[in-house]
């Protein structure tokens, strides 16, 4: 890797791996379609408040994240969320806390009290069998869903971790990958003997209440320091720059070539994109009846559940401090959906009053937006990273760009040639 680094897409992974890269003393350019950088890790402006547009924190495992927030000089700046628990709103219409010693709604107990509380005690009862199957059933499993359901039974997958799974990855967990879902659970059932005990051991190493963290302030300043100690570094960032056509060796930009050595951080630009569309829409309410968070954190909600469109709701001032200390007296709240839901705000305050058990008293702002997920796809002779590679979440992105910019520079360092920097070409 002796040419300049060639960077298109200037999300979270793409601005990850321009950094790293710049650290190191690569020559590297990174070109943006959009007019600024972090792709869905975005703010929008709600009540007179800045709050985050899709994700509104990270996943703490392998502390990667954190590894970086540190090198940013925002470790002071993570927070953890309000230890209440979050509820699952069922098929039935009732709502129940979830388990607390669960992870993705895999329980850690399944002899717990809340385990039958949610599925029943037949489903619960034959969630038990998993700590007598040998460790090897559902090591052929190549989803998450496929392994809970060997070695916990149907009821664990459609009654808790169906759901889970629905409003954290917006996909059914036949669909998830289980390394994706929840990286080393095959080792550790191998190791641990039991489904239930690899989870216990996830949880003891990651205690209830720092499995996520977010940035006070939201997470969308995380690309912007990013990109502001990449820059720092030598990196050129261009936004607004359309890319055409992306080869191992080179792109082209707004009809102009450009050599280099290239990776690629955004969807390729020569195919038809696929992907879930998910709308995400923030409420600001006047709603006294929320002030004691009546749901916790949030609510999941089972796909059949009656009178209800919303996946999932995030009760956002009941989450995070800063946001209770940013709208006092007033409560935000946001709620996800697949597709595009007509009449966005009018349907989450519907859904809010059901989901919550309380009427909306006024609603101050609303703001609805649409975002496509990419689904997975590869570039053979050339590194991808970003969401469609290193999947779903800020852990998974920055860890993934993470070890490929280690891969780019080893490969560097085995490079008889000194670094140069190629220009574009008309």
């Amino acid at each position: 890797m002796t040419s300049e680094v060639l960077i298109a897409g200037g999300g979270v992974g793409g601005l990850v791996l321009a950094r790293r890269l710049a650290l190191a003393g690569r020559s590297v350019r990174v070109f943006e379609r959009a007019d600024r950088v972090g792709g869905q890790v975005a703010p929008i402006r709600v009540a007179g408040v800045d709050l985050d547009a899709a994700a509104e924190s990270f996943a703490t495992r392998g502390g990667v994240v954190a590894a970086l927030l540190a090198e940013l000089g925002m470790a002071d700046d993570i927070v953890t969320p309000s230890p209440a628990p979050a509820w699952l709103h069922r098929s039935d219409g009732t709502a129940v806390p979830l388990p607390s010693t669960g992870i993705l709604g895999i329980p850690g107990d399944p002899a717990a009290r809340d385990v039958a509380r949610v599925i029943g005690r037949r489903a619960a009862l034959r969630a038990r069998l998993d700590l007598l199957l040998p460790a090897e059933v559902g090591q052929d499993a190549a989803t998450l869903g496929a392994l809970v359901r060997a070695r916990m039974g149907a009821g664990v997958v459609d009654g808790l971790v169906g759901p889970v799974v629905r409003g954290v990855h917006s996909r059914d967990a036949d669909d998830v990958p289980v390394e994706s879902a929840v990286p080393g659970l095959r080792a550790r059932v191998l190791a641990h003997g039991s489904l239930a005990a690899a989870v216990a051991s996830l949880r003891a190493a990651a205690p209830a209440g720092s499995q996520v963290a977010g940035i006070r302030g939201g997470m969308h300043r995380l690309p912007h320091a990013l990109a502001a100690d990449a820059v720092a570094a030598g990196a050129r960032i261009e936004t607004g720059r359309v890319v055409e056509d992306i080869t191992a060796d080179g792109l082209t930009v707004d009809g102009v070539r450009a050599r280099g050595h290239v990776v690629r951080a955004m969807p390729d630009p020569t195919r038809e994109q696929a992907g879930r569309v998910l709308t995400l829409v923030t409420l600001v309410v006047d709603a006294p009846a929320l002030d004691r968070a009546p749901r916790g954190t949030g609510i999941l909600v089972a796909p059949d559940a009656p009178g209800v469109t919303a996946r999932a709701l995030t009760h956002l001032t009941a989450k995070w401090s800063w946001i209770a200390d940013a709208l006092p007296g007033r409560h935000a709240v946001r709620l996800s959906y697949d597709g595009e839901p007509a009449d966005a705000a009018t349907t989450a305050a519907r859904d809010l009053g059901v989901l919550l058990g309380a009427p909306v008293v006024e609603i101050e702002d609303a703001v609805a937006i649409t975002w496509r997920r990419a689904e997975k796809d590869e570039a053979p002779g050339m590194p991808v990273v970003g969401e469609t590679a290193g999947g779903t979440g800020l852990a998974a992105v920055v860890g993934h760009a993470e070890g490929v910019a280690r891969t780019l520079l080893e490969a560097s360092s085995k490079s008889p040639d000194a670094p140069g920097r190629e220009r574009m070409e008309p």
